[in-house]
């Protein structure tokens, strides 16, 4: 199964191998590979670009170091989402891995791997899922649409970031 970007400019890409449980997610950013690092590493930024906008961010933990936790906690009206996890391999700026916990799901090894390409940043993250049945069940949970507006916040806070700064965040 391919779930792709709608536009024909989005590089937005999200594969979930049929029998497998895995997915891999590739999304390009107008940022150098050090920006975009930053922004997934730092607690502020995360807070002002993680997930759709609807919601408010409350980061309870930000660790950032091999075996640091991790827990945010977002909200909108009475709906409420705790995502948590462990740090377990921080390479700056190239690698980040984390368990990723998400409400009652089991939870997921992610890596994303921070690809510079000429000035310009692709993440590809890979996500092992326990079963087959967890990964389709974070798919069907929204996953997809959520990432996607997640990634279009980062746009944004990358964009107005570089014209405040010159290119740092």
């Amino acid at each position: 199964m391919t779930i792709a970007g709608r536009k024909p400019a989005d590089t937005f890409h999200l594969e979930a191998p049929a029998g497998q449980g895995s997915i891999r997610l590739t999304r390009e950013f107008d940022a150098p590979r050090d920006i975009v690092w930053t922004a997934f590493t730092t607690a502020d930024h995360m807070a002002n670009w993680w997930g759709p906008r609807k919601y408010t961010n409350d980061i309870q933990a930000y660790d950032v170091r091999v075996g640091g936790k991790w827990r945010i906690v977002q909200s909108a009206g009475d709906q409420r989402h705790v995502f948590k996890g462990e740090f377990r391999i921080v390479e700056a700026p190239e690698v980040l891995s984390w368990t990723f916990g998400y409400m009652d799901f089991p939870p997921v090894v992610e890596t994303i791997r921070f690809e510079n390409i000429g000035g310009r940043t692709r993440i590809v993250i890979e996500g092992e899922f326990p079963s087959v049945e967890a990964r389709d069940g974070m798919i069907n949970s929204g996953m997809e649409s959520g990432a996607r507006e997640s990634y279009e916040r980062l746009d944004d806070l990358l964009a107005s970031q570089s014209a405040k700064t010159q290119g740092a965040i």
